[in-house]
């Protein structure tokens, strides 16, 4: 049986708003989450994201409201991370109407938290996210606090560990590549999917749409998460079609150098085009 690819936007949220940055830094606010988050699902998501990007750093979640008003309108699996510690934060948050969490931290501070989340809630319900930055030494290292510490574990180790430990599915980002718009780490994403047995989905790198049509032909995957590359493109959409959309910081958008790299998609207009070079897209 052909499996089917899913197209997975991603949205990274501080407070009330959607961010976007390069290399999980710099943050820029784009919009209210809940504008893109409605409008993708109209196009097309097969599921969506939800990223507290700040989670970690203040040690605690605060997507509860958001994550309930867009259950309530959209029809699609949710994936919630960022802040996740205890069983009690991934009942919280399935509760509020995720479908899914997003563990980095708490799962490297603390192995066995996969196996124990697993049991309570089921393997199908547990993300590791895992964030790769390679050093000056070729090593390719996990990193958590959304990029920002570091923690000394091989990539490929631990994706290995986590899926003997319960994972449902690896969440790979590559950190070097993020927001640049200069491609996929394909030699990563490629290794991390051949060495585990759960599915992965890829995320960090796409500037244009041969990027991810590349990545997928390539990998051994199960789906690609997107953001720059579609946020961009919904931010023009909503400031033409949406007298109350409140716009975010365009003068970055314009004046960044390496986001001129990016050539924004529509995300229905980029599943057609990854149907029409024979990929099996939902």
């Amino acid at each position: 049986m052909e499996k089917v690819i899913r197209i997975i936007p991603r949205l990274d949220i501080k407070g009330p708003n959607l961010v976007k940055g390069i290399h999980l830094e710099g943050l820029r606010v784009l919009g209210k989450p809940e504008d893109f988050a409605r409008l993708y699902y109209q196009l097309g998501a097969d599921e969506l994201i939800f990223q507290d990007v700040v989670a970690s750093l203040y040690d605690r979640n605060s997507l509860d409201d958001i994550i309930s008003n867009t259950a309530k309108e959209l029809f699609i699996p949710l994936t919630v991370g960022g802040g996740i510690r205890t069983l009690y934060d991934i009942n919280k948050v399935l509760r509020a109407g995720a479908d899914k969490v997003s563990i980095n931290t708490a799962a490297l501070k603390d192995p066995n938290f996969i196996e124990e989340a697993a049991k309570e809630f089921g393997s199908s319900t547990i993300v590791i996210a895992i964030e790769s930055i390679k050093d000056s030494n070729g090593r390719i290292l996990a990193y958590y606090d959304n990029g920002r510490e570091y923690s000394g574990v091989d990539v490929f180790e631990w994706a290995k560990r986590v899926c003997d430990l319960g994972a449902g599915e690896i969440l790979i980002t590559s950190v070097d590549k993020e927001g640049t718009g200069e491609g996929f780490d394909i030699p990563l994403i490629s290794k991390i999917a051949e060495i585990v047995k759960i599915p992965v989905i890829a995320h960090g790198g796409a500037g244009k749409r041969e990027h991810i049509l590349k990545l997928l032909k390539s990998c051994n995957i199960s789906g690609v998460v997107l953001g720059s590359i579609l946020h961009y493109k919904t931010i023009e959409y909503l400031t033409i079609n949406n007298k109350n959309f409140q716009e975010g910081n365009l003068e970055f958008l314009k004046n960044n150098s390496k986001i001129h790299t990016i050539i924004p998609e529509r995300l229905d207009k980029l599943k057609e085009y990854l149907r029409l070079n024979n990929l099996t897209i939902r």
